[in-house]
């Protein structure tokens, strides 16, 4: 069996539910602006798990309804929804102590994602957060997975990369070196080396 070394870690959608979070803010903050139900939904359709520009998303809420939030506000507000499953950091407590070295590696504003990390209490579970928007580089680049490493005191080599997006956690992770998997049942390439339902089973799977 491989000595431990270093395992990666998307944050959103991987390590915590974004999706559902951004649910729970855009209903808050939909209800205390007085819009309609109908506002949260199309929120939520036109969302893109977070992949839709925040600024024209938001642009196209006031077009729609009469009435947005500004991207500042929700970088700071939406966090304070996020929550992490207690399984999730009792599997990253099992993993450090059984000698592996765990980064979190996460593309997003840097405001947004440490609060994230900070709410959630990830950030006292890992020995490394690295984020993209505080780096200047982002997955799927070699760079900030060789910087990961550096942070949590780890090599890359037989590592792993955990998280729910190929075109930036696969490729990214094969970019690196590392064996890959994919949580969730989203589909597309590059194919993972492992396909799992989420990142608990992940944590296993490192583990066996």
């Amino acid at each position: 069996m491989p000595a431990p070394g270093l395992a990666c870690f998307d944050l959103d959608n991987t390590l915590i539910d974004r999706n559902a979070a951004f649910r729970a803010w855009s209903i808050s903050w939909c209800g205390q602006a007085g819009l309609p139900d109908a506002a949260v939904t199309w929120l939520v359709a036109h969302d893109n798990d977070g992949f839709h520009p925040r600024a024209e998303l938001f642009e196209g809420l006031r077009r729609a309804f009469g009435s947005a939030p500004s991207v500042d506000d929700y970088d700071r507000e939406h966090p304070l929804f996020t929550f992490v499953n207690t399984s999730v950091l009792t599997g990253l407590t099992r993993l450090r102590t059984t000698g592996w070295r765990i980064a979190v590696v996460t593309n997003g504003s840097a405001v947004q994602q440490r609060l994230k990390l900070e709410h959630t209490g990830i950030a006292a579970a890992v020995d490394a957060c690295c984020v993209s928007e505080e780096l200047g580089v982002r997955k799927p680049d070699l760079r900030i997975f060789e910087l990961a490493a550096e942070r949590a005191g780890a090599p890359l080599k037989g590592g792993w990369m955990v998280g729910d997006q190929p075109a930036h956690d696969v490729l990214g992770g094969q970019n690196a070196g590392l064996r890959t998997v994919l949580v969730g049942e989203r589909g597309g390439d590059p194919a993972a080396d492992y396909r799992v339902p989420d990142v608990v089973r992940a944590i296993e799977l490192i583990l066996e």
